[in-house]
């Protein structure tokens, strides 16, 4: 019986013993999966600071190639595998990204799935058509001027928007925004419509309104004067001389209208056949102002028609020394002279047309 006694003992000291070694050794793996997951989820995995762009509709495979060809990633199966788990595979954002050195894959993937992207400033000023505006868009934002110039020429969202497709310039007015890398040309538009809200005040409404102008009105004014002038201390005198005219009923006759409607602002002298070209935008056909603005006028631009100068002026022409400033007439005797001026420095230097 004593030896039986031992043998039980004995049997289970063994078990204990081989226990102990399998839990050891499952303390040791767990031990080495934490390490290793510990690894992959907060070990720095970002080699460089960078602004990366992801396209709309982009897979999770164009995201690692974005990464990879970037030279972003340290270890690419490690942030593949987080985001798998975290199923960032499955919902891919759009946007641009600013990615910082040293991050980790979690912090990695969780910014990318955040959506939070880093603004872009969009710049845009002396644009004249809106292929032109379409075009400068497409440098700083995803869309391709394509897409943007489908929705500038669209009518139903023009007068969705309480504008026709020939006032909508008059809405967008140049200045520097922040606008998300992958914006659409809707909400790019509809942002802008907003900013045009924000920037009609109960102060500039008043002024149009004193003026007797709507601020359509006025921004088309701008625009004409915009085309006049670039010297900014001169532009509220020539707006004053165009709201004279409209006050007396008279033909605006801008030359600038001609230009816009012949679709060329190369032409550097005006004859007789331009005169005579049928369009709604020819000032000196049609009486009033044009359909809509002749350019996307500029704040300068506006402010200059909302504070004219008030003067006794009907006329104005460039001045003969081409600096870019204007004479100013009462009569069109006197206007006349000043013309005739210009049109001689324009004939010795040989410029026709």
């Amino acid at each position: 019986m004593k030896i039986v006694f031992v043998n039980k003992w004995g049997m289970l000291t063994k078990v204990k013993k081989i226990s102990l070694v399998f839990i050891v050794f499952g303390v040791i793996t767990l031990l080495f999966i934490g390490i290793d997951l510990y690894r992959i989820i907060f070990q720095k995995n970002v080699n460089h600071s960078g602004l990366i762009h992801i396209p709309t509709g982009s897979s999770f495979d164009q995201v690692l190639d974005t990464l990879n060809q970037g030279g972003y990633l340290r270890d690419t199966t490690s942030f593949k595998w987080l985001a798998t788990q975290k199923k960032y595979n499955l919902r891919i954002l759009a946007g641009a990204y600013f990615i910082d050195k040293d991050w980790n894959n979690n912090q990695l993937v969780n910014h990318l799935r955040s959506g939070v992207q880093l603004p872009v400033k969009v710049t845009f000023n002396n644009i004249r058509f809106r292929e032109e505006l379409a075009a400068r868009l497409s440098t700083y934002l995803e869309p391709d001027s394509c897409t943007f110039i489908k929705e500038f020429n669209n009518e139903r969202l023009a007068d969705s928007l309480g504008f026709t497709c020939e006032s909508f310039p008059a809405m967008v007015i140049p200045n520097t925004y922040e606008f998300y890398w992958n914006t659409t040309p809707l909400e790019f538009l509809e942002r802008m419509k907003l900013e045009y809200l924000r920037f009609w005040n109960p102060s500039r409404t008043e002024k149009a309104h004193n003026l007797g102008l709507s601020p359509l009105e006025v921004v088309t004014i701008a625009s004409i004067v915009q085309e006049e002038s670039n010297k900014r201390d001169e532009k509220p005198r020539i707006a004053g001389v165009y709201l004279s005219r409209l006050k007396k009923g008279w033909l605006l006759q801008a030359d600038p209208t001609v230009k816009y409607a012949m679709g060329s602002f190369q032409i550097k002298r005006i004859l007789t056949k331009h005169l005579a070209f049928d369009s709604p935008y020819n000032t000196y056909k049609y009486s009033g102002l044009p359909p809509g603005p002749i350019n996307f006028a500029e704040i300068s631009s506006i402010e200059a028609v909302l504070n004219a100068e008030k003067h006794t002026y009907f006329y104005f022409c460039a001045k003969e020394d081409f600096s870019g400033y204007h004479n100013f007439a009462n009569s069109l005797a006197e206007h006349n002279r000043n013309a005739a001026k210009y049109q001689n420095i324009l004939n010795r230097n040989k410029i026709w047309r």
